[in-house]
């Protein structure tokens, strides 16, 4: 039985209690995730997500997709997608925080969840939305909405090590982790929201990732996986150095998840949020 297993509570508090520092279990891959049942109120949910499809944030997924629709829709601003552009990165990220201030109900706010549990976990250190020296903020979370068909193949996120953007003031931070909270789970039974390989990112793994054979690779060396499964309310964080993936979205109810990137250094008494 493998013994790479997570912290899997329903509190920060009770992961505390198991784990003195969590984050920093993370960051040395002592343990592939930490899972927080409950954490938003599953109820606060459905009407979110109509919200979204009200407001045209996300297309409806009870009406026919139209020709050429994308697998996944972003509400929000992100870092990978914008950042060859810091300007209008920037620009962008100060609309989604304008929109973000009117969308919610009053006590039932995603965000202030994801970031309280967070600063729960990170003890003495202030976790905050990331920010430039001067002062620019980055996209606090963002959701992303996932339908049929869409998945992720094993793959690392990393400001550096995998996008390459050199001049944020997150590239600060070696360790990278990523938070999940899941809003809604795809039509069919599964509730999987990733796979965690028991392999941090290096240069001898990164050939078999591009060449899609990691699996083959895992199993020869006998990697070790951890498989998250979440339900509607239910919060995760992981290392994004470790090798991951989200098997696809069947059916016609998109997944739809609340995603942070967060930088954390032990010695760092300030830990980042971004999206």
């Amino acid at each position: 039985m493998s013994t790479w297993l997570p912290i899997d509570s329903n509190s920060a508090g009770d992961a505390r209690a198991l784990e003195a520092d969590p984050l920093r279990a993370l960051a040395e891959a002592r343990i592939p995730a930490i899972i927080l049942r409950g954490a938003f109120p599953a109820v606060a949910c459905t009407p979110l997500i109509q919200r979204f499809i009200d407001r045209d944030l996300m297309r409806d997924p009870r009406q026919p997709a139209p020709e050429g629709a994308r697998s996944r829709t972003d509400i929000g601003t992100s870092l990978g997608n914008r950042g060859a552009n810091p300007a209008d990165f920037f620009a962008h990220a100060q609309t989604t925080e304008t929109l973000f201030a009117g969308l919610f109900d009053e006590g039932a706010n995603p965000i202030d969840c994801v970031y309280a549990n967070l600063q729960a976990l990170a003890g003495d250190k202030r976790v905050v939305t990331a920010h430039e020296p001067d002062g620019r903020r980055y996209g606090p979370a963002i959701f992303r909405v996932h339908y049929d068909g869409h998945a992720y193949k094993p793959h690392i996120d990393h400001v550096i090590l995998r996008e390459k953007r050199f001049d944020f003031a997150v590239t600060r931070y070696t360790n990278q982790f990523a938070g999940i909270l899941c809003m809604q789970n795809a039509a069919s039974r599964s509730t999987t929201q990733g796979l965690l390989h028991q392999c941090v990112w290096t240069d001898e793994v990164q050939p078999h990732i591009a060449a899609g054979t990691f699996h083959e690779y895992a199993q020869q060396q006998q990697i070790g996986r951890c498989q998250v499964e979440l339900e509607p309310g239910d919060l995760y964080f992981f290392n994004t150095r470790l090798i991951h993936e989200v098997p696809a979205v069947i059916g016609d109810d998109p997944r739809i998840v609340l995603a942070v990137f967060i930088g954390y250094e032990p010695d760092d008494p300030e830990v980042f949020v971004w999206s």
